[in-house]
């Protein structure tokens, strides 16, 4: 799995996309995939921080653990 294919999914399945980056970076409140050369790092943006970050080997790996968290957060709302 890649990033485009989680954009699509994400899209699909009506997630906005101020809850989300697929390039890193601190967004306000936001689940963030983040390509850190050679490795994918997925964290939750809050208050200018990065909370439970996780880094993986694959952007496959990667893609599949920010898909859980994002969709698994839609069900909680």
């Amino acid at each position: 799995m890649n990033r485009t294919e989680v954009k699509n999914i994400l899209v699909s399945s009506g997630v906005s996309p101020d809850d989300y980056s697929l390039n890193g970076g601190l967004p306000f409140e936001a689940y963030c995939l983040e390509p850190r050369g050679g490795t994918w790092a997925v964290y939750y943006s809050e208050r200018g921080r990065r909370s439970s970050e996780k880094v993986f080997a694959t952007e496959d790996e990667a893609c599949r653990e920010f898909l859980d968290r994002v969709l698994g957060d839609l069900g909680r709302r």
